[in-house]
């Protein structure tokens, strides 16, 4: 079984959320989404803010199941069979809460850049990213809970 799964770990600054064997990952790079399956070829790419999906290998009779996690900056490196992913953030999409993801959506799409501000384009895009945020974490939340997780 070992050649039909790689070896996967996801590190944030803070803890460990994932050192396991998968059977594949879709990973959100800073151009775009790609796939993870075993022997890929090694690469090394910047993270971007995505779902990054998950497919745990089956062992021992039980079924290995799926998971999501929000991630936001960061790296990724495949070599040797081996994933790692050091994320600036990442977030199990099980921990978000729907009512605050929705509650952060709302106070996201409310704010305004002030006329006066210093860098009117820096400051459309950190509001435009901190929406992107929110929604994808409204998603993630509404997907998780649609799986009963």
């Amino acid at each position: 079984m070992a050649e039909k799964t790689f070896h996967c770990r996801v590190v944030t600054p803070a803890e460990k959320l994932v050192d396991d064997d998968l059977t594949y990952a879709s990973v959100p790079a800073w151009d775009g989404l790609f796939g993870v399956l075993p022997q890929r070829a090694p690469l090394l790419a910047r993270l971007g803010m995505g779902e990054l999906k998950i497919v745990y290998a089956n062992r021992a009779g039980a079924t290995g199941g799926e998971r999501s996690f929000l991630v936001d900056g960061g790296f990724v490196k495949m070599a040797d069979n081996s994933l790692t992913i050091l994320a600036e953030r990442a977030i199990p999409g099980e921990q978000l809460s729907l009512s605050e993801a929705e509650a952060e959506l709302a106070e996201a799409r409310a704010r305004v850049v002030p006329p006066d501000a210093n860098d009117q384009a820096a400051a459309q895009a950190a509001l435009r990213r901190d929406r992107d945020r929110a929604e994808l974490k409204v998603r993630l939340a509404k997907s998780t809970r649609a799986k009963g997780i």
